[in-house]
């Protein structure tokens, strides 16, 4: 073996023996601890009340409901919405009041946000993603997400676990806001985000469209006794569905339904095609008192 040009240059590797595997450093092992570091929370709080706010208003005029149900519920909370597209994350933070706003990490798919390491830290300072294992309860991602909410972070989480295909939700996860909150004991606050499917869709489209939204704060909820997660994940859901019934037609039209039994599904009607994009909800209007002013 000549070691004569070392350390100018790399030494050889011996024939018999297998390289081992370079290390990656992404998905659920990357390093996020950085982007809740006291100089990047500032960089990030300056870009979202200055770019992320503005340009979200611009794009998505929204009409925000709900935001009493936030003013007497300590902090930290768990915040569960529907998810229909890529807007619903920024959209969401940006809604939020001033002491919830910076001190809020977000659950995003390890598996999609966090697959490059580029990628990992554009939305590791972007919004304080964290990754999560989507699919299933995952140790090491429930560990850090406990920890978390343990340390004061409040926690965004889509228990779809990914965008809606056609627009309609797809079941809530056991594996996500529901498992945590029975962890922790911390509250979780149903959230429907409306409209996002008409900005900015899944599936070609690069560039957002102009179109109203809709963003609705429900009662926080928290596990009964003996309620395990999979029956709270279902409570949640049918919060959420009340929620998204309120913006279809009015409150109290919503609360009575929801007091018979008889809220529509969040998931669609049980057929295919045409139909289920028919029965979708039009476009929201947006109304006379959109944005919180803070």
């Amino acid at each position: 073996m000549n070691h004569a040009r070392f350390p100018f240059r790399a030494p050889t590797w011996p024939a018999g023996v297998p390289r081992p595997a370079p290390e990656r450093r992404v998905g659920l092992d990357y390093d996020h601890e950085w982007s809740r570091r006291y100089p990047v929370r500032l960089a990030r709080a300056i870009v979202l009340d200055n770019v992320t706010r503005p340009a979200a208003r611009l794009i998505a005029p929204a009409t925000v409901r709900g935001a009493e149900h936030l003013r007497h519920v300590a902090s930290p909370v768990i915040f569960a919405a529907n998810h229909a597209s890529h807007l619903d994350t920024p959209l969401l933070l940006t809604t939020l009041p001033v002491r919830f706003r910076h001190r809020t990490v977000v659950a995003a798919a390890a598996d999609h946000f966090f697959d490059r390491r580029w990628k990992a830290a554009v939305w590791s300072f972007g919004v304080a993603a964290i990754p999560f294992e989507r699919a299933r309860v995952n140790r090491r991602s429930a560990d850090v997400a406990a920890e978390l909410l343990g340390a004061g972070w409040n926690l965004v989480i889509f228990p779809e676990g990914g965008r809606s295909p056609d627009g309609w939700a797809q079941p809530f996860r056991p594996a996500s806001a529901a498992y945590l909150a029975r962890r922790t004991g911390r509250p979780v606050v149903p959230v429907h985000v409306n409209g996002t499917r008409h900005v900015l869709p899944k599936g070609g489209q690069r560039l957002p469209r102009r179109s109203p939204v809709s963003v609705v704060f429900g009662t926080p909820l928290t596990p009964d006794e003996g309620e395990d997660a999979r029956r709270f994940a279902v409570r949640i859901e049918t919060a959420v569905a009340v929620l998204a019934d309120e913006v279809a037609s009015d409150w109290w039209d919503a609360r009575r339904r929801a007091a018979r039994g008889a809220t529509p599904s969040l998931r669609g009607p049980e057929t295919t095609g045409w139909r289920r994009s028919w029965a979708l909800d039009p476009r929201p209007k947006a109304g006379p008192d959109p944005w919180p002013s803070v």
